[in-house]
């Protein structure tokens, strides 16, 4: 009988877990550590933010899924993993904090972020001045803030609200935008629009990068790229946009930020909402004779090193698309594998930028959303075929992978919008496609209106029914 050890489950971690308990949970051992009890659809938190949607309608608890399934779950945070010995340490939440051991023959690591706000003097909710949509608990608080801004102005005050990344070298400016975007369109309903300033502040080298190099799509016989697409969506937003901007530090209303040439400013604000960089999970590395070996197994900010060519300068990595990894297995341990936001990427997919005064101002790589999905499949499958045939037989590099991201852009189902962007593949891949801009054209699109923001509506409820294992659940895709 094979262990499996499935450390977190968020997008990736579940996705992986599930496919585990239907291939193996009746003959086999899987289990799932995770630190919180219930699954959180994070995406359709930007609704809970502005009121809009109910926080108990982006989540489920977890335990009974799993046992559909066949899977054990703990209800534990990882903070030990001991990798020549096979087994992992965590502490129990929730109540009694004792520490439970759990043996292993393969272990995916799949933790999600760990939010580093202290990357940024005074970013945050709880020990600094901003607002966060990034957990359940973070989007009720910006939820209530927000509301609170919505009062004064409906008493007549104007008041500043500024959205975007609050570190130079932040990713999910996706996030940050839909954000922007659903306080325009709300404040409209609300009837007060005329009395906020609204600013996205962003880590982007344009508008419409999002860390992924940008993107340009045919019209017709014309092109039509990010930065005019969302240029023109916060253009008749009247939302004012602060591009190639490294947030340094925030103190109580006012954010102060670096620009791409070493510029020093600041932007003043009665709300803020900045998403801030992320690492990964604090979680001890040791080997037989308990020596830490973090560095054999992790890069500097904690994510798992894969089978990734790490190293390579941008440009030699721009030009290799086989340096992102295809199994996401660690090269030493290949018992280990790594998915979602916790698997360490070899660079970034938008050009690197440090400024005069040595500020890194890069949009990070995201790896959120279906890229998590399709990446816990691959790592789940071929944990399945070493069990059942002892070699792999799945891969995708983000340099051959699809990806769908549809951004809420506010409003209902009867006069909202959403944008949908198809990336394919995700990194630029110039040596399959030799234009100029490494994606298939035909394939990758962007497109915007009322029937796009039913179709964002219609991923929460599918993937809602997808993620609790229900009837035809595989048949969704990641």
């Amino acid at each position: 009988m094979a262990k499996v050890l499935v450390i977190g489950a968020g997008f990736a971690g579940h996705t992986a877990a599930l496919y585990l308990g239907d291939a193996l949970g009746r003959h086999h051992e899987i289990t799932v550590m995770n630190r919180a009890e219930r699954f959180v659809f994070i995406p359709s938190l930007v609704w809970v933010g502005v009121g809009r949607m109910d926080p108990a309608h982006t989540e489920f608890p977890l335990g009974p899924v799993y046992a559909k399934k066949h899977v054990r779950f703990l209800h534990a945070e990882c903070t030990e993993v001991h990798p020549d010995e096979k087994f992992a340490i965590g502490v129990r939440r929730g109540g009694s904090g004792e520490a439970v051991r759990v043996d292993y023959d393969y272990m995916i690591l799949a933790t999600g972020p760990h939010l580093d706000y202290d990357a940024t003097p005074g970013l945050g909710p709880e020990k600094g001045h901003t607002e966060s949509i990034c957990t359940p608990d973070h989007a009720v608080r910006a939820r209530d803030h927000y509301l609170e801004c919505v009062a004064r102005m409906k008493h007549g005050e104007r008041q500043r609200f500024v959205v975007g990344t609050g570190h130079g070298q932040a990713a999910c400016q996706g996030a940050a935008f839909e954000y922007v975007t659903n306080i325009h369109k709300d404040l409209i309903k609300r009837g007060v629009r005329d009395r906020a300033e609204l600013t996205y502040l962003t880590n982007e080298p344009e508008l419409g990068d999002f860390g992924v190099g940008g993107v340009t799509v045919r019209r017709g016989a014309r092109q039509l790229t990010g930065k005019e697409f969302f240029g023109a969506v916060i253009r008749d937003a009247d939302i004012r946009p602060l591009t190639q901007r490294a947030a340094v530090f925030v103190e109580p209303g006012r954010v102060h930020w670096e620009d791409y040439d070493a510029n020093k400013g600041q932007t003043e604000f009665d709300f803020a909402m900045l998403i801030p960089k992320t690492m990964g999970r604090d979680i001890k590395w040791l080997d037989r004779d308990g020596q830490d070996i973090a560095g054999v197994m992790v890069n500097p900010v904690r994510l798992l090193k894969v089978d990734a060519a790490y190293g390579l300068p941008y440009e030699q990595l721009a030009a290799n698309p086989e340096a992102w990894p295809s199994v996401y297995q660690h090269l030493v341990y290949k018992d280990i594998f790594g998915a979602g936001i916790a698997f360490a990427p070899p660079g970034p997919i938008s050009r690197p930028h440090i400024n005069a005064n040595g500020t890194n101002i890069t949009a990070a790589a995201p790896r959120t959303g279906m890229m998590s999905g399709i990446i816990g499949r691959v790592v789940a499958r071929n944990i399945i075929d070493l069990i059942h045939r002892g070699r792999m037989t799945h891969g995708e590099r983000m340099s051959e992978m699809l990806a769908v991201c549809i951004a809420s852009m506010g409003g209902s189902l009867w006069d909202g919008s959403a944008t949908a962007l198809v990336l394919y593949p995700v990194v630029p891949n110039h040596t399959k496609y030799p234009n100029e801009f490494g994606r298939d054209m035909f394939v990758t699109h962007l497109e915007a209106g009322l029937g796009v923001a039913w179709m964002k509506r219609m991923i929460h409820t599918t993937f809602m029914h997808k993620l609790r294992a229900r009837v035809g659940w595989k048949i969704i895709p990641e």
